[in-house]
């Protein structure tokens, strides 16, 4: 799409955004506007699985979709904030951090502050702004702001939506795709591949307007596009807008997942599809744009025993279709044409919503290029490796002394590479393995 539907589509954006603020915002004297946990009258447990977020409950995932908008009070202060803190080892020392030192360092990950809660019964808000503790700079961050109704028609019960968020799949209820997936907390300080999706790449350097309608709570179908806003507007929200560059006219995406419960159990299967013109770096000198192309399945499995223990899994795979005519042109890439796959799976046990053990694996495999890895000594993007993650949830079940709001999280973490940026051994040319990035992180998660 070209400059002129780009202006529509900021034109719309900017609409849908002054309605929810004017309609959203003067609800706020007269209607509801509680934080989401004293808004639905549950204890944490009750929309997050291991009474802690991001990964949703059944109800979660339908309070979600309904907007934020379900509630049993009237009136609730609808800000919330949260901080992560860690310590973290890496197996053999790494390139330090401005201000930490290459071992061992004690970090302020991020503190960050909300906006959450519905707004009558057709506008609700998810609206967080983060002060990164390793950059030392504020940033917004997961923004998602909705719209909803609901109809029926020939038996059939519909929730249509609409969502003006800033990262492909942020909006998504379901935690087996890339913007809430596992692992749900990590720190800038720990080694991680330089290789990845570009539906990863787009989180909070887009814009972007979706459409979604929710047929019996099973069927759910979304569609949209997202656009790169001005590198002015970028840089005065702390976002770097060369990273990965900025998106030529808009890119489309679409979602379709099918969801159904039996009983104490729940599956769902679905697929997605993001497809990006994009202008590397945000050079436009070439006059040549990369296309990417990614295509993608995803499934998660709940199992919800009479005595608070769950057990969950979740699974995406990827296939990423590129073709690099601007990269080639500056000298970035040597392929015209490469491809990825990427590969996550995760599991999890919560012994009473409260003590969690999860595993997940990932495997990022890819086509070699001399330019685009030239700093991997197999020229290929290969990286493989586990995230286990053992973690404790005191308060989840709503019993914390400093009431509802007060939630805390403390846990260890440990990733292990068996392949790390094309190679297990002497990736880099200089000698470095992949176990050498093997990190060990514990951490607290407070949020209220």
């Amino acid at each position: 799409m070209g400059r002129s539907g780009a202006s529509v589509f900021q034109r719309l954006a900017g609409l849908f955004l002054l309605t929810l603020a004017v309609v959203g915002f003067s609800a706020t004297q007269a209607m509801a506007v509680p934080a989401f946990a004293v808004q639905t009258g549950q204890p944490c447990s009750g929309c997050h699985v291991g009474g802690f977020g991001p990964q949703l409950t059944p109800f979660g995932r339908q309070f979600k979709i309904n907007g934020y908008t379900i509630r049993t009070n009237d009136f609730n202060v609808p800000l919330s904030a949260m901080a992560v803190a860690s310590y973290i080892n890496t197996a053999k020392d790494q390139a330090p951090q401005p201000g930490y030192t290459a071992n061992n360092n004690v970090a302020l990950d991020q503190a960050s502050v909300f906006l959450a809660g519905g707004f009558g019964a057709h506008f609700g808000a998810f609206v967080q702004g983060t002060y990164d503790g390793v950059g030392k700079q504020w940033h917004w961050d997961n923004m998602d702001l909705r719209a909803v109704t609901t109809a029926s028609a020939d038996g059939v019960d519909m929730i249509l939506g609409a969502s003006l968020n800033n990262a492909p799949t942020v909006d998504d209820p379901f935690n087996t795709l890339v913007g809430w997936g596992y692992p749900y907390t990590g720190s800038s300080l720990s080694p991680a591949p330089g290789a990845g999706p570009i539906i990863g790449s787009f989180a909070q350097n887009t814009v972007g307007l979706t459409v979604y309608a929710n047929l019996n709570s099973e069927l759910l179908l979304e569609t949209g596009v997202y656009q790169s806003p001005s590198a002015t507007f970028l840089d005065d929200v702390g976002i770097d807008p060369t990273d990965p560059g900025s998106i030529r006219g808009v890119a489309p995406y679409g979602r379709i997942a099918y969801t159904k419960n039996f009983g104490s159990q729940n599956f769902e299967v679905g697929g997605f599809a993001l497809a990006a013109n994009l202008n590397p770096g945000a050079d436009t000198s070439t006059g040549l744009s990369d296309h990417y192309l990614d295509l993608g399945l995803d499934g998660s499995y709940q199992y919800f025993a009479d005595d608070k223990d769950v057990v969950t899994v979740n699974v995406r795979y990827t296939n990423e279709s590129q073709s690099l005519d601007a990269s080639q042109a500056l000298g970035n890439a040597s392929n015209g044409h490469d491809s990825l796959n990427d590969v996550r799976i995760d599991a999890s046990y919560y012994w009473r919503s409260q003590i969690g053990l999860t595993v997940g694996a990932f495997d990022t495999t890819g086509s070699p290029d001399a330019l685009l890895y030239a700093a991997n000594r197999t020229l290929k993007p290969d990286s493989t490796g586990v995230t286990v993650q053992l973690d404790g949830t005191p308060f989840g079940n709503g019993n914390s002394p400093l009431g509802k709001r007060f939630n805390l999280r403390l846990g260890l973490q440990y990733t292990a590479y068996t392949e790390f940026d094309g190679a297990g051994r002497n990736y880099d040319t200089f000698g470095a393995n992949a176990a050498d990035n093997n990190t060990l992180r514990l951490f607290a998660w407070v949020a209220y």
